[in-house]
């Protein structure tokens, strides 16, 4: 059974900072792409940054210049680092990983990790 462990999130103020992490554990051969998603209340998942295998990152337009996506392969982990926040990027943050396992290519999902940005 693979598991995404996210954790980072919390209350900041506007123009603050936070750091997102996500590490995966259990039974799979590679990662390949990883990536963070939010949900605002009232709107639909989307997303905010993938990174590829070979670190090569993608960001939503939103994001550009304000945040960072890095992960490191040995401890099978992914971050977002957040700065610049705005009340705009209130959400709940989750982690998605494409992994290979024994049964080939799946998409998981973390739980979920609140981040609110408000004064």
């Amino acid at each position: 059974q693979v598991q995404l462990v996210e954790s980072g999130g919390g209350l900041v103020q506007p123009g603050g900072s936070l750091r997102l992490s996500c590490a995966a554990s259990g039974r799979f051969f590679s990662i390949n792409v990883l990536g963070w998603y939010r949900q605002a209340p009232g709107k639909q998942r989307e997303l905010v940054a993938v990174i590829a295998g070979d670190g090569a990152p993608t960001y939503a337009d939103s994001v550009k210049g304000r945040f960072a996506i890095s992960r490191n392969n040995a401890k099978n982990t992914v971050y977002l680092q957040m700065n610049s926040l705005k009340s705009e990027d209130t959400a709940v943050y989750f982690c998605n990983a494409d992994l290979t396992t024994w049964v080939g290519r799946s998409v998981y999902w973390g739980q979920g990790t609140q981040v609110t940005v408000s004064s």
